[in-house]
């Protein structure tokens, strides 16, 4: 039996490109940029994870398909779209995970269960479609792939749909009121850069753990009882 080549851990990070965006575009692709670049900072970090940049709006597109970042050269670039459609998100990465994991265990290595960042502004524009592949997405049974999701809320996106994304009450996050959109997206990558940080050097230990860190000035949302 071959020998494994190590244990890897993908992240997934999902940036929100719909128009309400436009006026914090400089603001995603810095932070997009600073995370990557923390990660170069890292490389022993790095070596243990996989990452890879998604932009949605009216569809999902690559912005950086799952990398190595103590190789990868190119940065990321935001292009700002169309609406708010979270059904593509989770369409996308019903596909995407799965294939993504096999091909990595393909090039011999063991793979933890990955984990999705995922930021928005807004409601969904597709109404209630996206829970249903949201639903097969978390659900082990049909995809034992299942990642751990983390969701932050920021403008109009509210506690109780980041709590619906989130897979554990505790990974959804909402911008406190009265913070600046800008401020917001520049603390979710720090706190990203952070998290990732810590989870490479939690697998590298042999104890693996996922960290999540709230980013400043963003609470843990909490949905009304009904």
């Amino acid at each position: 039996m071959a020998e494994t080549k190590g244990v890897l851990l993908p992240a997934y990070v999902l940036a929100d490109e719909s128009g309400s965006m436009a006026p914090y575009e400089g603001d995603l692709t810095n932070g997009l940029h600073s995370l990557c670049e923390g990660l170069r900072a890292e490389p022993m970090v790095a070596a243990k994870l996989r990452l890879a940049v998604l932009g949605f709006s009216d569809d999902v597109q690559v912005r950086l398909a799952v990398a190595d970042m103590r190789h990868e050269t190119s940065l990321p670039k935001i292009e700002i779209r169309g609406l708010t459609n979270y059904e593509a998100v989770f369409e996308d990465l019903l596909g995407r995970i799965p294939a993504d994991v096999q091909w990595l265990r393909s090039e011999g290595y063991k793979v933890h269960r990955p984990v999705v960042f995922f930021l928005s502004d807004g409601q969904p524009t597709d109404g209630g479609a996206w829970r249903r592949p949201h639903s097969r997405l978390t659900d082990r049974a049909r995809t034992p792939t299942v990642p751990n999701i983390v969701a932050c809320g920021i403008g109009d996106a509210q506690a109780s749909t980041m709590v619906e994304v989130a897979t554990r009450p505790e990974f959804a996050f909402l911008a406190k009121p009265g913070t600046g959109i800008g401020q917001a997206v520049a603390e979710f990558f720090h706190a990203l850069t952070a998290s990732l940080v810590a989870s490479g050097h939690a697998v590298g230990s042999g104890i693996p753990e996922l960290v999540v860190n709230r980013p400043d000035q963003f609470s843990m949302a909490i949905d009304e009882v009904r």
